[in-house]
Parts: C-alpha cells; structure tokens; sequence
C-alpha cells in the first residue's frame, strides 16, 4: 500500500493539564448506571444487573470549556457528570488488582444524552448510538496523570446548571470500582493506550437549555465550566 485515498482525519486528543503535550485518544467506554441512585431514578435495580457499556466515538471528545453546542434532533438534552479513566496500557482479562496499572490519568466529563431518543430506542428494542454518541456529546476536561492525583476512590463528584446543585454524589458509591471497570470491561474488548473511560453519573441527571452554563467536578481531581450553545435552527 503507498498511500490514502482521501486524507486521513487527525487523530482525536485531549489536552494535558499544566503541559504543552496531548493524550491521543482510540476508543471511548461508557458505563451504564454504576452509581445506585441513578439506576434507581433510571428505574433500574442496581443489586441484579452486571456492568454494561456502550460507546462514543473519539471525535466526541471536546474540551469541557467554552460553548459546547446544543444538538439538532432532540428538545431533552440531560446533563451526565462523570470520573473519567484515561490509560496507558491495555490486554483483555485483565485481573482487578493490575488494572489501575494500566491508568495514565483521570479528567472529569460529561455524558450528553439526547433523552428523547434514548427512550424511543429503548421502547422499540433499537441500539443508542444517535442518543448517545452525537457530536461533542463528551466533553472532558484536561486529564491530570495518576502520579499527580494518585487513583480517586472517595471524593465528592458535583454538577451545577445555573448555579444550582444538580448532581453530587461520592466515588465510593459505584457500584463497580474504576478497577472492576476495567477488568470487566476487558473480558469483552482488548483494551489498549488511548482508550477512555467515563465511569458512571450519580443521581439527579436532568435536562439542559440553550444558555444554561455548566460547572462540575470532581474533589482532588478536575473541575470545568462551559455553556450550552443555542439549537440548531
């Protein structure tokens, strides 16, 4: 082979805290419901169902600054604060006690989640791709590396629209630890570097406005604030 057909996109980044340096990024995870409350305000019960993933595109990933843009094709845009898990190494079966091993660094980012069409989808039976893995449906802030804020396991995990607390719960309330994230995770998938892991929202998800602004957080680790842009026309 001698070359592309058409250019090749570049490769999706996020941005390094305090460094002049980027992490590339492969694959994006997410983890369904592994905060209780949450599965319970999702109607779920969290004592009798393992982990379950679903993806984002790399090209999700946004900086979690600025204005991200209000998608086309929804009126019930929800909120999602989440720890997120960067790594540097990867295999499948892995055991839970290497896995933090395998962690570059941790951001703190948002699961966008087009409601309406979530729960259109789940009635018919049909996949969430177009609920969940729409442009800049990620937003992240810039990852810290783990030998700065060592592996988060009790800390306060926050969200406020328009200065009002809407999201808080603590770390220590997952149901699957980032470690068991991992393991679990690689049973299905081989993992690799530059794979990203948002691990689960706690409770109070709720939707959001053209306009509103959006500061969130996780104790220790990272903090971000942006603005909703307006509709698509």
């Amino acid at each position: 082979m001698t070359g592309f057909v058409i250019p090749p996109s570049t490769t999706p980044s996020l941005a390094v805290a305090d460094a002049d340096q980027a992490f590339p990024l492969r694959r994006v995870f997410c983890v369904g419901r592994n905060y209780a409350a949450h599965a319970r305000e999702m109607g779920s019960d969290p004592n009798r169902e393992p982990p379950f993933f679903f993806t984002k595109p790399a090209d999700a990933v946004v900086p979690a600054a600025g204005t991200v843009p209000y998608p086309p094709s929804t009126q019930d845009l929800h909120h999602e604060i989440e720890l997120v898990v960067a790594l540097k190494g990867g295999g499948a079966n892995i055991a839970p006690e290497a896995a933090l091993d395998l962690v570059w660094g941790y951001g703190v980012g948002l699961d966008l989640t087009r409601r309406d069409l979530q729960a259109a989808a789940k009635k018919d039976g049909r996949p969430w791709d177009m609920a969940k893995g729409f442009d800049a449906s990620a937003p992240c802030s810039p990852l810290l590396p783990a030998s700065a804020v060592g592996h988060p396991q009790q800390a306060r995990i926050w969200l406020e629209v328009n200065g009002q607390l809407k999201q808080e719960g603590n770390l220590d309330e997952m149901i699957w630890p980032v470690a068991d994230v991992i393991a679990y995770l690689s049973r299905f998938v081989t993992l690799a570097p530059g794979d990203l892991i948002y691990t689960g929202t706690p409770a109070g998800v709720d939707a959001l406005q053209p306009g509103d602004r959006v500061r969130g957080g996780v104790d220790g680790v990272a903090t971000f604030e942006l603005a909703i842009g307006a509709a698509a026309a």
